[in-house]
């Protein structure tokens, strides 16, 4: 198994995809031709909004959580997370039978929050920054002696994450793009890798929101932007790159695409009607970006990872 400090191998990926099999689900790939009409290209929406606990996440977590050695696992596992990453690690550490300790800043959605305490996991509640989550985290591993399992600068957790790609490219075919949102660049990263493991000659692009536009900032200077302040409804796309991520992130990826706060929720509400599910903010980025720059992915077969579904209504009711 890769280690949690080094980035992952296409192998790791694959040996990820058989370790999590019995625990994840394999979501369905979802087609809208009135959606390939509007974007001039062949759409392909793998719904990980439809995964456990109703995110992508679960994937790195159950790879993390299931591969960790029979001595330590009794230990537990310490993580930080503003909601999806903590009820993954808090599920897949309730199934495997251990302790999962979760750090959340005092600003997580009330729906995540919900889901974490209901899986069964301690939580740790820290202020909204990141000095604090990493302080706090520091903390409760030296209490409880666990396993660090970090949301996105984890090679185990990456590994597990760019197994949603390998069953987007089984079911779909060959694409010539694949778009995932970017936060921390966990799922970016395990996308980039599963792609080019198939097809090297695949783009594999980000999407971010403009008014949390670290990782574009980052590719363009190139080096890592730690200095800048989210201001986006997409809760979950307010982390920064990782030292793991950023370094794959800037071999790999194609671009960094940007879509605004009203083409972010514009594009959700184009998937609640045109492929009658539901998604999160975060998840809508990546159609956000396609329908804003047209040209460049016209008449193309582009596959689109829909990060997750756990919406906080209210704060997305306030915005529209």
């Amino acid at each position: 198994m890769t280690s949690a400090t080094t980035p992952p191998t296409f192998d790791d990926i694959l040996a990820a995809a058989a370790r999590i099999a019995p625990h994840a689900r394999v979501t369905p790939v979802l087609r809208s031709r009135s959606l390939d009409a509007l974007a001039g290209c062949e759409l392909h929406f793998k719904a990980e909004n439809l995964q456990r606990i109703g995110a992508f996440k679960f994937r790195g977590a159950a790879n993390a959580v299931f591969g960790l050695d029979e001595a330590l696992a009794p230990r537990g596992v310490v993580t930080q997370s503003s909601g999806n990453h903590g009820a993954a690690i808090a599920l897949a550490c309730r199934e495997r039978g251990i302790p999962a300790h979760v750090v959340v800043p005092t600003n997580t959605p009330k729906v995540k929050l919900a889901a974490i305490e209901a899986f069964g996991a301690r939580v740790i509640q820290c202020e909204p920054t990141l000095a604090a989550r990493d302080a706090t985290s520091r903390a409760v591993l030296e209490e409880t002696g666990g396993e660090l399992v970090h949301p996105y600068n984890d090679g185990r957790v990456i590994a597990g994450q760019g197994t949603a790609t390998l069953e987007l490219l089984h079911e779909a075919g060959r694409l010539d793009a694949v778009i995932a949102p970017v936060s921390g660049g966990g799922l970016m990263s395990g996308t980039a890798i599963a792609a080019h493991g198939i097809d090297p000659s695949i783009e594999a692009w980000g999407a971010e929101p403009a008014q949390a536009a670290d990782a574009h900032a980052s590719l363009a200077r190139g080096e890592r932007v730690t200095d800048m302040v989210p201001d986006t409804i997409c809760d979950g796309l307010r982390a920064q790159l990782g030292t793991l991520t950023f370094p794959i992130l800037r071999e790999r990826c194609a671009g960094i695409a940007l879509a605004s706060e009203a083409e972010i929720l514009a594009a959700m509400r184009l998937i609640w009607e045109r492929l009658k599910v539901v998604v999160e903010p975060s998840a809508a980025v990546p159609l956000a970006v396609v329908l804003n720059a047209r040209e460049r992915f016209a008449g193309r077969r582009v596959g689109i990872i829909l990060s997750g579904g756990n919406l906080d209504v209210d704060a997305v009711m306030r915005a529209a």
